[in-house]
């Protein structure tokens, strides 16, 4: 499969997602790589490099904001991919494109992590 494809795919398996980023690092693609956990959660562990902390729990607040969006490919992903999957079929719901979820999210995920908090 090739990377345009892969980024448009709607459940992204770890290692598919690590193609990604290391493609994107390389000039070859573009997407956006939002976490919907709590911040506490990103602190203990998140994949690095995320582009959005945006917390399901506050989400009302923060999707009117990034409406903008809806022609970027973003991936989401969250604990179990539990929450990243609901935040994702909302979005299509609401006329998002392009929108991946990291399947089993950052539990199975092999690739970067890093600690700390949100800091862009």
């Amino acid at each position: 499969m090739d990377i345009n494809e892969l980024v448009h795919k709607e459940q992204l398996m770890d290692e598919e997602l690590q193609t990604l980023l290391k493609a994107k690092e390389e000039g070859k693609v573009d997407f956006i790589l939002i976490d919907v956990r709590e911040p506490f959660e990103y602190e203990m562990a998140h994949i690095e490099p995320t582009d959005m902390l945006l917390p399901t729990s506050r989400f009302q607040e923060w999707f009117d904001k990034i409406q903008n969006l809806k022609d970027k490919n973003i991936i989401l992903y969250c604990r179990t991919g539990n929450r990243s999957y609901q935040v994702q079929q909302i979005m299509k719901r609401y006329g998002f494109k392009n929108v991946g979820n990291l399947t089993y999210g950052i539990v199975a995920y092999s690739g970067k992590i890093a600690q700390g908090p949100f800091e862009k």
